[in-house]
This record gives structure tokens, C-alpha cells and sequence, in this order.
């Protein structure tokens, strides 16, 4: 430990935009977690989806809509479609061909919706699968999806610190399936996901921070949304459930297994509009 005591954890109202799963599939394999072969149930899908949803409006968050479109079975993730902060948007360019549309239907979202100050990337980034806000910095993953060439490029746009962290686990491609954002100077992450300079990076940074147990984390505990004191999870992460209420979080587990066919769970489903 530091010795530094971290603030109290305090909710703050969130908007978010997410999107419906609609057309929900695994019709294809970019992650280790898809399988083709396995029937989705995609009316489960969307009661998952619906009980998240309803479940940010009832913790006090504004929840947007995207429309989803036919042909885009993982447009649910909406947190790779964009990257936002002080409303400027970064777009996301996608690295397999069986999403790159989702890039432009997001743009679109936020140019429709008054957003001005709007960036279509020159490398390839998969918006806050990649890039998760602490504070005034940016922590940003790669080694499976996003360029680390991204990584100055969003640095220079948003004009804030970019962290680069190296992904070495392929069942942890994207970083918000190893770390998670708890409050401004608090995360919680998964050690074997990075590589060990990465890792020292982390522990310098956040000395505080949570560990994630493989277990956990293989649940995709680290797949999280935080308002700061709510903290939304896979509720099988049962280990990282009680880590947090031992620091003050409010823990509320939720299931969404039939998303997570497709690679993805609660911060896969939700981009925050800062």
C-alpha cells in the first residue's frame, strides 16, 4: 500500500449510449470467446441487455440510444464505437473487416446529435475498448486490436496524457476486459493480462489498486462500469464483489452470459458521453 487514503467513493450521474442487440449473433470468430458453432439465443440476449439499461436509469445515469443495423451482430458493444471526452469524439476504426462498419455508424450517431468536435482516426483504435479515462489521463491498451500508433494520435486530439499498456493474454484483447475504471484514482485489473513492463507501469501508477484473481477476471469480472461508488459486474466475479465493498463500492452484479458468447459484457455495452 501507498499510505495515501483514497477519496470516499461518490456516485456521479453519467449519460451513456448504448445500443440494443436487436440483431445479436455469433455468425463469425475475431476473439476466443466466439464460437460460430454454439446457437445464441438472442431474445436472452435482450432481456440481459434490457435489465442493464434499466438497471443504469435507476442508478440516476441518462441512457442513449443508437439504432443497431442488420449485419452488425456486435454493434451491442457499443463502447468500441467511440472515444469521448470534454465532448469531443474520437472515432473508432476497427482492425477485423466484420465490424468496420460500426466505425461509421457511430460517427454518424454523433454528428446527427450536434457533436462538432469530431476526429475520423488514422489508425486503427477500437474506441473505449482500448481507451479508459482515469482522472486527466488516458490509459490505452494494444497488443490484439488497437494500433499503438493510435495512441499519440488520441494524446494529440484530446490533448491529455496517453498511458500505453502492452496486452499479452489473447482472451483479454481489449483493455477493458482486464482493467477496469473504479473512480479517479482508483482501477482494478488483472496482472497476467499484461506484459511486465506494462504490469510495473500499473503498480507505479496505482499502487492501491485491486487485483483481479484469474478466476474472476476469466468471468469478465474487469468488464465493469463505475459512476465513482456503484460499480456494475459480472455477478459471478464473486471475489472482486467483495474486494470492492471492503473499499467502499457499492457492488451490483448482473448477468449478461449470453453477451458474453460473443466476447463482451457491462463496459462492452456502455460508452460514456464526457
Amino acid at each position: 500500500m501507498s499510505g495515501r487514503t483514497p477519496a470516499a467513493p461518490v456516485a456521479t450521474p453519467r449519460r451513456l449510449l448504448m445500443c440494443r442487440p436487436q440483431y445479436f449473433d455469433v455468425s463469425y470468430s475475431i476473439n476466443p470467446w466466439m464460437d460460430p458453432g454454439k446457437p445464441v439465443d438472442t431474445t436472452l440476449a435482450l432481456l440481459q441487455w434490457e435489465y442493464l439499461r434499466d438497471l443504469y436509469v435507476r442508478l440516476g445515469h441518462t441512457v442513449e440510444l443508437i439504432e443497431p443495423l442488420r449485419g452488425l451482430p456486435d454493434m451491442v458493444f457499443a463502447a468500441n464505437g467511440a472515444t469521448v471526452v470534454d465532448g469531443k469524439v474520437l472515432g473508432a476504426r476497427f482492425r477485423h473487416v466484420e465490424r468496420t462498419a460500426e466505425g461509421p455508424a457511430y460517427l454518424e450517431w454523433f454528428l446527427r446529435h450536434g457533436y462538432r468536435d469530431v476526429l475520423w482516426p488514422d489508425a486503427v483504435n477500437e474506441g473505449e475498448g482500448d481507451y479508459l479515462v482515469v482522472g486527466r489521463k488516458i490509459l490505452a491498451g494494444t497488443g490484439f486490436r488497437t494500433d499503438p500508433r493510435s495512441h499519440a494520435e488520441a494524446q494529440e486530439f484530446f490533448g491529455l496524457p496517453v498511458v500505453g499498456l502492452q496486452l499479452v493474454d489473447p482472451n483479454f484483447y481489449h483493455l477493458d476486459t482486464a482493467l477496469s475504471v473504479l473512480a479517479e484514482d482508483q482501477v482494478m485489473y488483472y496482472p497476467g493480462a499484461f506484459s511486465p513492463g506494462s504490469l510495473a507501469v500499473l503498480r507505479t501508477m496505482f499502487p492501491d489498486a485491486i487485483e483481479a484473481s484469474e478466476s474472476d477476471a476469466g468471468v469478465f469480472g474487469l468488464n465493469a462500469f463505475s459512476d465513482g461508488y456503484n460499480v456494475v459486474l459480472p455477478q459471478a466475479a464473486a471475489g472482486l464483489i467483495e474486494a470492492l465493498k471492503a473499499r467502499g463500492f457499492h457492488p451490483v452484479g448482473v448477468d449478461l452470459a449470453e453477451l458474453l458468447r460473443a466476447g463482451g459484457s457491462v463496459k462492452c455495452c456502455t460508452l460514456e458521453l464526457r
